[in-house]
């Protein structure tokens, strides 16, 4: 172990060494975070998957309109209106649209929901090896890593050819919700001191169904229940090639590499709290608001305390409230708004209806407190996460699982993802830093 004294004396250095004078990005005009000065993003590729869309560039000036979803040149109200009218399970359908880029018909649907069904067993002993083993208190550590791992199970992981890159990608995107599940029983058994329940997979369950019935010690669920967390997954399959875990994807497919190693750095960067991860701030928030506010019906007593939370005197003391506001999307996100009439249909009669008002209140609120407090008026609307894990809650699915559920909805997006950057990108992602350190002159150990 390191002494006190000199690792304080090595975190100074650290820091010191690795700090660039933010002057520096200005004088060289360096879009931080490949974000132009608007906040638009750096113009880095082009895609036919999927289109996010918040805002229209008019003579130079950000407009904010009504935020849209498009996957494969199909709005998402869509393709969550016509599931739910006709009462079945979208996400196997999203997955084949992203994946083949049109909507299967009945007998191709079928089909595809039955090679999914075969593909979700685990390797021999894989459970046991990599999963039973070496348990993870983290679960998106343990997705990532059996991703990786799966590698050393395929006889011939190098293969780049689109067929192999197909059923690798649909054995992924099968295995996953097996791999979170599982992972979450040890972690459960082994960190937490409770039973470890495995249930055998049942090929005619949806994925929906099948994550429902591999949490619950009784693998009972309603439909209803089934189906609401079905229209969430779709929700979360994809959104477009700019963000953090779909550009890791990119990056490192353009380098030539592994669809596991592609794979599992998209998912170790959507655990970041920036990103996927940060839909436990938001609970952990709506968790504070809940444990200050005497009466949740009150809005004099909820502005109160966001106006607290906004001056930095509650919660995280960063001033923010999580859940409002999105990079692209300004006056809607239309998965908020999708997943809000969801989450109100199931919390109506129910304990969590008073909650779902919070929430309501919170959503309405924000924007003037954010204007009255920052004397900011920027445009902001409700993000996805601001109800995704209040409909978690709902269906039983605790902390551990919300962002791991986040990964298992949006390997479909980053394996189109991967096979477009396979097909058409064909050069290595590789953007320009500009170095900024001084030359210096070599010192002689015995003289330093």
């Amino acid at each position: 172990m390191v002494n006190n004294s000199a690792r304080d004396l090595l975190c100074k250095r650290f820091v010191a060494n690795n700090t660039i004078d933010p002057k520096y990005y200005e004088r060289y005009s360096v879009k931080r975070g490949l974000r132009n000065a608007d906040g638009t993003g750096v113009m880095a590729g082009l895609t036919n998957i999927c289109n996010v869309h918040g805002y229209v560039v008019n003579e130079g000036e950000k407009s904010p309109i009504k935020g849209q979803l498009i996957y494969r040149g199909y709005n998402i109200d869509d393709l969550v209106s016509n599931v739910v009218k006709e009462n079945r399970f979208g996400f196997e359908e999203v997955v084949y649209l992203l994946l083949m880029g049109d909507l299967p018909n009945k007998e191709e649907l079928s089909a595809f929901r039955e090679i999914i069904a075969e593909n979700r067993p685990l390797p021999n002993d894989f459970f046991e090896d990599m999963i039973l083993k070496a348990p993870s208190k983290n679960i998106m550590n343990k997705m990532a890593r059996s991703v990786l791992a799966l590698y050393s199970y395929d006889e011939n992981p190098e293969n780049r050819s689109p067929e192999y890159e197909m059923a690798t990608a649909i054995s992924i995107i099968s295995k996953l919700p097996n791999i979170m599940t599982s992972a979450y029983q040890v972690k459960k058994r082994v960190f937490d001191n409770k039973s470890l329940f495995m249930h055998p997979l049942m090929p005619e369950h949806s994925t929906a169904e099948m994550i429902l019935a591999a949490i619950r010690p009784d693998r009972q669920f309603t439909d209803k229940e089934a189906k609401l967390l079905d229209v969430l997954m779709m929700l979360h399959a994809e959104h477009g090639g700019g963000n953090n875990s779909t550009f890791s994807c990119r990056v490192l497919t353009s380098s030539g590499t592994d669809p596991y190693a592609a794979y599992a750095a998209a998912i170790g960067s959507l655990k970041g709290p920036r990103h996927g991860g940060a839909n436990l701030k938001v609970a952990a928030m709506q968790q504070c608001i809940k444990e200050n506010v005497c009466d949740w019906d009150d809005e004099g007593q909820v502005a109160d305390f966001l106006r607290k939370i906004l001056r930095k005197e509650a919660f995280d003391h960063t001033g923010l409230i999580y859940g409002m506001g999105h990079a692209v999307y300004t006056i809607s996100d239309p998965r908020a708004v999708i997943l809000k009439k969801s989450a109100k249909d199931m919390a109506e009669g129910t304990e969590y209806e008073k909650e779902y008002r919070l929430l309501e209140t919170i959503e309405r609120l924000t924007p003037q407190l954010f204007a009255e407090v920052k004397g900011n008026d920027k445009v902001m609307c409700a993000n996805v996460d601001m109800y995704s894990g209040f409909v978690y809650r709902m269906l039983g699915i605790p902390e551990d699982l919300f962002t791991p559920m986040f990964a298992v909805s949006r390997m479909p997006g980053w394996c189109a993802h991967r096979f477009e950057e396979l097909v058409t990108g064909k050069r290595i992602i590789r953007p320009a830093y500009k170095a900024v350190a001084k030359e210096k002159e070599y010192i002689p150990i015995e003289d330093r």
